[in-house]
């Protein structure tokens, strides 16, 4: 099965950004990475400088796919696709699927960003979370894996371990 994990967080929270670099450091292990962005918003152009779906490029995902409402980059329209679906659909080519996004998302392990302590955990209201990156206080035993937002290359190498991707990047 493709190894697919995702970010979950509010509103910027630092997904983005986050995700951006844990795809950086896969790459430089030498694992061909796709990253799949859901978003509420219509209307989006694909790639636009500045951009998340633009960033995670830079960034050297293999292959970006952005899931809104109206569209997907593929000009598709969206039929309600799981990420797991979309992942073993459109990026069997890759060796892990980065998901942005995808709170729902049944049966795939997330990793919340977290920037602002008003805001609820959403590990308390989503099943699933496996870590959570953020540097605000949590409890000393959150129940999950913990990571400070400026952590990318160490929730890399926890992916790894987590998938047992160790060695099986494909050339």
């Amino acid at each position: 099965m493709l190894p697919i994990i995702t970010f979950i967080g509010w509103h910027n929270s630092g997904k983005t950004t986050l995700a951006a670099q844990v795809v950086t450091h896969l790459k430089q292990h030498g694992y061909r990475v796709a990253v799949i962005k859901s978003t509420k918003e219509q209307g989006i152009t694909f790639d636009a400088p500045g951009t998340d779906t633009a960033r995670h490029r830079q960034a050297g995902a293999d292959t970006v796919l952005l899931v809104a409402p109206d569209q997907m980059t593929m000009v598709t329209g969206n039929k309600g696709k799981s990420l797991v679906d979309l992942a073993q659909r459109f990026c069997s080519d890759v060796d892990i699927v980065i998901g942005e996004g995808f709170k729902g998302g049944e049966g795939v392990p997330k990793i919340e960003v977290r920037r602002e302590e008003d805001q609820p955990l959403l590990r308390e209201q989503v099943k699933g979370v496996i870590a959570v990156a953020t540097d605000l206080a949590l409890p000393d035993d959150p129940g999950c894996t913990l990571f400070r937002l400026d952590q990318g290359l160490e929730i890399a190498v926890f992916i790894e371990k987590y998938f047992h991707l160790d060695g099986i990047a494909t050339d």
